[in-house]
């Protein structure tokens, strides 16, 4: 009987987990549903901004050329229509960024960016644009700040100004007569208890904004927080919009640690209220400070997204004198050992993640030098390093390039002063700021000049020379070899004509030697190089000047790149030979352009940029045709659409890069997919560069510079 009541209860035990089995299988399978759902969704979302921003792609550059009016052959009334063709496709634009942007909310890919920002700043940035809008309307529009909140607030300043952007804009549109009012000042006001940041926060800003507008029935109060919805959503509705704003601003008010109350009545206008932490801090860290040791209530998840509180730097203690070291870098761990190293070598550090951040704070802090990795979240490392080294300002600040790529000639030939491959030793990055800092601190450069005609010597000498320059000189091979054994040379002009060896030889003997293999080597010859010449070169020198009209701007050019002279401080006429340089079209002229898209449209709007530049502009429809055409032709820069039939940007480019020939050809990638990670799925597959549509013709044309400079 035991036996057999047992065997029973085996039974049962069995087909429960047989039940339990099914169930995590059906489990297992919703979730996959769910995943591959998302995906689509995601994707569809992709290629809809894609579909979307190619003919916008045209609309923006055609008009932006028309609006200019550079032959002036517009009258003032066609420049105007222009205008306004190019405003209605920027705001065409901004819509689809907005379903752009709840898209990536919603999959959790948004990240805060909290800093330190005024509230004055931050007030009048947003007030701005709604003072002429309240003229132009005869509405009374109020803005007070209560002083008691103090002078900052820490929070992510482009997220917060989105948000209190869509509230004003909102406000506006329903107002007809009456006022509109922004009050900034501590909160009064209570949030949802539950809250699990704003019910621990020490201080709580309310941002207030109330107008005397239509109002909103009580029934549609929740309803207009959804996405695509108004409380007017009839087809014969008075306003317009998409009502992605206030599902957008409620997101943010989330992920900033806030939220959106609404107070209103119909008739009456309404009061929306965005209470925000006065320093933002991740969800993660706020719930445990909430929950107390052995409390048994179980901590909520982070919210998706959310990073934690950007590195404690030292760019609030900085006096004059210090030297400082400007870190570029997207993993904070990392990040905080850089900023560590920095410290004891000397330097005060200052931390940011994004390239743009990092171009800003350089020309705000003129740091003594800049540590940069190459993958950044939002542009590509060496964009920076080139919008680094074309501003004056900042030109003269000596740049580590810290990556996993080993592609240290293409980091030092755009003049980075040192090339570290991660992963690193804690001593040999010490060693490298030491380094760093040691020839930041000489302000006096030491240049070699190894020719042997003497006329050319004093001549090239008078150009270069200066008080922050000290040259040295040899006439022959023998002497400049002595020189480079015993003395610290920065940078070395070299004529490969000599009466005892060649130009080559002593470019064999430098990389040799480890000492002088980073020295950098600018080639000066009167004559034209054969082709084994210039491949020669290219394997020893960091970049080539070849006399000629322009040989003076470029040797100048490159010699006060490497030796990271201070452009401002050169002489008069000295910096308008750079300007004349760096501000023409000279590099574009001529040189030919293979632009491949299946659109059009595209194919005429950027032909008719590129040729006004004075470019000779080849096309072509699809990869294959690509292909064909850089096999019977010789290109100097490809622009590639990614989105095409049958081969698409990503696997013509590969194609292209199996070619021995292409292997050094610059590619940049045009794409309006704006998804993340389509950045590093164009450099993977061999782009140099990567622009996103629609494209900025200024940052097409500066992309284009850089690339064709050398």
């Amino acid at each position: 009987q035991k036996a057999q009541q047992l065997a029973e209860r085996n039974v049962e035990v069995e087909r429960k987990n047989e039940e339990i089995d099914q169930a995590r299988r059906a489990v297992e399978e919703k979730a996959a549903e769910l995943a591959l759902t998302s995906r689509y969704k995601s994707e569809f979302l992709a290629n809809m901004s894609h579909e979307l921003r190619t003919p916008l792609n045209s609309i923006l550059i055609l008009g932006q050329q028309l609006s200019d009016n550079p032959d002036h052959n517009l009258t003032d009334k066609q420049v105007e229509f222009a205008r306004t063709i190019h405003g209605a496709g920027t705001d065409l634009l901004n819509l689809i960024s907005d379903i752009l942007d709840l898209s990536k909310i919603e999959s959790g890919t948004v990240s805060v960016d909290a800093e330190e920002i005024g509230f004055n700043g931050l007030i009048e940035a947003v007030a701005r644009p709604f003072r002429h809008e309240a003229e132009r309307r005869g509405l009374d529009f109020e803005v007070t700040f209560n002083a008691d909140l103090g002078k900052t607030i820490f929070t992510d300043s482009k997220r917060l100004q989105q948000v209190l952007k869509n509230l004003l804009s909102n406000a506006f549109k329903f107002t007809r007569e009456g006022h509109v009012r922004l009050t900034v000042k501590p909160a009064s006001a209570k949030w949802g208890s539950d809250h699990p940041i704003l019910s621990t926060a020490q201080t709580v800003v309310a941002f207030e904004v109330q107008d005397s507008g239509i109002g909103i029935p009580a029934d549609k109060q929740k309803l207009i927080f959804e996405a695509f919805q108004q409380a007017d959503a009839s087809t014969s509705r008075k306003y317009g919009g998409t009502g992605l704003g206030l599902a957008i601003s409620r997101e943010l008010a989330h992920l900033l640690g806030g939220e959106i109350q609404l107070r209103s009545e119909p008739g009456a206008g309404s009061v929306f209220t965005l209470h925000l932490p006065l320093r933002y801090a991740s969800m993660a860290s706020e719930v445990r400070t909430k929950s107390e040791p052995g409390s048994t209530i179980p901590a909520p998840l982070p919210h998706a997204g959310l990073l934690p509180s950007p590195i404690e730097d030292d760019r609030d203690n900085i006096a004059a004198g210090d030297q400082v070291l400007l870190i570029v870098e997207d993993d904070s761990n990392f990040g905080r050992i850089l900023l560590d190293a920095a410290r004891d070598t000397g330097f005060k550090g200052i931390v940011c993640q994004r390239g743009v951040d990092a171009l800003t704070l350089a020309t705000d802090y003129n740091p003594t030098a800049i540590s940069l990795d190459i993958h950044l979240p939002d542009v590509l490392g060496w964009s920076v390093l080139s919008q680094l080294k074309h501003n004056p300002l900042t030109r003269h600040i000596p740049v580590q390039v810290l990556t996993l790529d080993d592609d240290r000639h293409h980091g030092l030939a755009r003049g980075a002063y040192s090339f570290l491959t991660k992963p690193l030793q804690a001593e040999q990055l010490k060693s490298a700021l030491r380094k760093i800092g040691t020839f930041s601190a000489s302000r006096t450069k030491r240049l070699l000049i190894i020719e042997d005609d003497a006329a050319e010597l004093l001549s090239i000498s008078a150009l270069l020379e200066d008080r922050d320059v000290e040259i040295l000189t040899a006439s022959d091979g023998k002497t400049a070899i002595e020189i480079l054994g015993r003395e610290d040379i920065d940078c070395v002009v070299l004529d490969l004509k000599l009466p005892d060896m060649s130009g080559f030889e002593i470019l064999e003997h430098m990389s040799r030697q480890a000492a002088m293999r980073d020295i950098p080597v600018i080639v000066f010859t009167g004559r034209e190089l054969s082709s084994d010449e210039n491949l020669q070169i290219r394997q020893y020198a960091r970049t080539v000047v070849v006399k000629g009209v322009e040989s003076p701007e470029r040797l100048l050019d490159e010699t006060a790149l490497f030796l990271h002279r201070v452009v401002t401080e050169l002489p008069i006429a000295k910096q308008e030979l750079l300007s004349r340089l760096h501000e023409t079209d000279d590099y574009l002229v001529g040189r030919k352009v293979l632009l491949v898209d299946d659109d059009a449209r595209n194919i005429f709007a950027l032909s008719s940029l590129l040729e006004r530049r004075g470019m000779e502009v080849l096309t072509a429809t699809t990869g294959l045709e690509a292909i064909e055409t850089l096999s019977s032709t010789d290109v100097s820069i490809v622009l590639m659409d990614i989105m095409m039939p049958e081969m698409d940007g990503y696997q013509t480019m590969q194609k292209i890069r199996s070619s021995e020939k292409n292997q050094r050809l610059p590619i940049i990638a045009l794409t309006a997919k704006a998804m993340k990670g389509d950045r590093e799925k164009c450099l993977e597959a061999g782009a140099s560069d990567y622009l996103a549509k629609p494209v900025d013709t200024e940052q097409l044309i500066t992309a284009l510079r850089m690339w064709l400079h050398r």
